[in-house]
């Protein structure tokens, strides 16, 4: 017999708002449909009535995972109309907090995996783990959320010699403790029973649907901003895109984990090769209110879900005339019913969090 099984809006295994509709014989998916929209807050029209610096402030609070993308992709935008030049040393520190970022969106991602699982135990011990990125990410900013370290024109803070020693012995733990999950999530039985052959999404579906970030990577697309069209100097550093070819939930998670290891080892060449000098040492161009001619720029980055895009048109004053934000999560959402289907209703949780959604990005 065929029934309706509604998860969300509001469901104690959400962290936020969505609702998902599946149409089930027995415990088997036969198809499912999935709703958004529950999360609207107007960003986009509150930008068309706020200068440059007041929607840098805004925008980083789009999201509290990824904050540091959406400023740091609103002011390439803005930097690029204004033909601005970054000093590459601001653009190093961009870097830094932007990978400090990824690892901490993917731990947080990893930890809510276990949960879900019901390896509650690992779970907390990786949020435990999770402390030391916070933690460094405290120590340059002096916050855990809303580090407001971009400014129009670079960052707005500086890493000194002593900091920069004492944050590469933190990453060194960091990598430590990634080498120890690794080895537990990659052989627990447990782990391989709940995750593999659920959930898959084939690399013709992904590419049919225009999924992106380590969603599309764990299905075999090779996509990355950082590498495909490098932005903040990221062709000065050596790392590889994580690519897996399972296409399943179990791919998902250990494109996680090779992540991890590619942020860490970009962390490390960026701390390691600060550039110093008279020119290279400056971190900002010295502007408060930047000048910005007339003129429109869309910009993509890779933000710790995906490509982040931003396209901002300005018309000469301080207010931007239009913001348009364009999240991965909007991607990659229409990929979940291709992935519910066939599988058991019990697995229908872990499906959707396995796209490490961001509906407060995707609602705005």
């Amino acid at each position: 017999m065929s029934y309706i099984v509604p998860i969300g809006p509001y469901h104690p295994a959400l962290e936020e708002p969505v609702h998902a509709r599946l149409t089930t014989d027995g415990e088997e998916i036969t198809s499912a449909e999935i709703f958004i929209g529950y999360n609207h807050r107007g960003i986009e029209k509150l930008a068309q009535q706020k200068n440059f610096i007041q929607n840098l402030v805004m925008v980083e609070r789009v999201c509290g995972i990824c904050s540091h993308s959406h400023a740091l992709t609103y002011a390439l935008t803005v930097e690029s109309i204004a033909k601005m030049k970054v000093p590459r040393r601001g653009q190093y520190i961009r870097v830094i907090i932007a990978e400090l970022e990824r690892l901490h969106s993917h731990y947080l991602w990893i930890g809510i995996a276990l949960h879900i699982i019901g390896h509650d135990s690992l779970f907390m011990h990786t949020w435990n783990d999770r402390e030391l990125i916070m933690d460094m990410l405290e120590e340059i900013s002096g916050n855990r959320v809303n580090y407001g370290m971009v400014m129009i024109g670079g960052s707005r803070r500086d890493i000194d010699d002593e900091k920069r020693v004492h944050l590469l012995e933190m990453l060194n733990r960091i990598e430590a403790s990634m080498i120890r999950l690794k080895d537990f999530l990659l052989t627990d039985k447990t782990v391989a029973l709940r995750t593999q052959n659920v959930g898959i999404l084939t690399t013709e579906d992904a590419i049919r649907i225009g999924a992106n970030g380590p969603h599309a990577r764990a299905s075999n697309v090779p996509v990355d901003a950082r590498k495909d069209s490098p932005y903040c100097c990221y062709d000065e550093f050596e790392f590889e895109k994580a690519v897996w070819p399972s296409c399943d939930v179990f791919s998902r998670v250990v494109i996680r984990v090779l992540e991890n290891f590619e942020s860490i080892k970009i962390i490390r060449q960026a701390l390691e090769n600060l550039p110093e000098g008279k020119v290279d040492g400056k971190i900002n161009l010295g502007m408060k209110m930047p000048s910005v001619p007339a003129g429109e720029y869309m910009t993509r980055i890779e933000a710790p879900r995906g490509q982040l895009c931003y396209k901002v048109v300005t018309n000469g004053t301080d207010y931007g005339q239009r913001v348009s934000i364009h999240v991965p999560t909007f991607r990659n959402a229409p990929t979940v019913p291709v992935m519910l289907q066939g599988n058991s209703v019990a697995d229908a949780g872990l499906i959707i969090a396995s796209i490490d959604p961001c509906f407060s990005c995707m609602d705005r």
